[in-house]
């Protein structure tokens, strides 16, 4: 940036110069005549004449590098941002407000005073010294800000790797998982319904039974748990109405009825259980569903057809 802004002031100063050349090509002539005698002019006038052109000239020198350097501040003024420092962040603003002042005065009002001349030329070299300072800091801090825009850059696409691999290893261990439950669920083998008389024993006719009994076998199963499980079953008629309902227990977030249940010490052995529902109310002919349910899932579901 310092070089642009050494460059952009070589070429203002020339636009400058050669407007003061003119005045001074004029100034060389005056006192070319005032040697000779030929300017019908006295010696005093002339000096007068001479000094105040000189003025003019500095004047207008000065305007030109007060302007280049008018131009230098408002380049800057989007980037002022970087001086994060309050208190050098109000020196950059009022050393730009008084260049804009004095620039003010040198294109409006005529000077007609060395002394004023030779102040505004100390002005403007303390006002230069600041711009470079300010410049020195922007440049610095712009770099700091790229090289940190590039980090959080960098640092972003780590951690949209790493989440990438998070989830990754969160469906895999998902996947996982349900293997896993898959593994531990129990299975059930050999599925009956059987009609049973007041002896006990097997009964064809409907209206003499007075019990159901349901058997099922649990194979052997190292993967599950030991512990006590228990049994639900759910016996329901033609009518879509559960045997024995009014009793429910919990299932999937909800509440499902059943007909018995039975509750046994599981050893990961393989075991033959036995239901007994008591009939209650006439049967009906039809088909009959029977389901078993276990640690939230549901077993089997059987459709057996009593029809005589």
């Amino acid at each position: 940036m310092s070089e642009q802004m050494e460059d952009k002031e070589m070429e203002k100063s020339r636009k400058y110069v050669k407007i003061g050349g003119f005045i001074v090509v004029v100034v060389l002539l005056c006192l070319i005549a005032l040697a000779f005698g030929s300017c019908g002019q006295s010696k005093t006038e002339m000096q007068a004449q001479i000094d105040s052109l000189k003025l003019e000239n500095d004047q207008l020198r000065l305007a030109g590098e007060y302007e280049q350097l008018n131009t230098e501040f408002q380049q800057y003024e989007n980037q002022a941002q970087y001086l994060q420092n309050d208190s050098l962040l109000d020196k950059y603003t009022e050393a730009k407000n008084k260049v804009e002042k004095l620039l003010v005065e040198l294109k409006t009002q005529k000077i007609t005073n060395a002394k004023r001349i030779n102040e505004l030329k100390g002005e403007i070299a303390t006002l230069k010294k600041l711009m470079r300072h300010y410049v020195e800091i922007i440049d610095s801090l712009s770099k700091e800000n790229a090289g940190l825009r590039a980090e959080n850059a960098e640092i972003k696409e780590r951690n949209q790797q790493l989440t990438s691999t998070v989830n990754d290893y969160s469906q895999k261990n998902e996947q996982l998982n349900q293997r896993m439950q898959l593994a531990e669920k129990l299975n059930l083998s050999g599925l009956t319904l059987t009609a049973l008389n007041k002896k006990g024993k097997p009964e064809k006719k409907l209206e003499k039974a007075k019990q159901l009994q349901i058997n099922f076998t649990i194979p052997q199963n190292n993967s599950t748990p030991v512990g006590e499980k228990t049994f639900y079953v759910r016996i329901v008629s033609p009518e879509g109405n559960v045997l024995g309902g009014g009793k429910t227990f919990a299932f999937e977030g909800g509440k499902v009825e059943y007909s018995e249940k039975k509750s046994i010490e599981y050893d990961q052995q393989e075991a033959h259980l036995t239901v007994y529902h008591n009939i209650s109310t006439a049967l009906t002919k039809g088909n009959y569903i029977v389901e078993v349910f276990v640690d939230n899932y549901r077993l089997a579901s059987k459709t057996f057809a009593l029809t005589k």
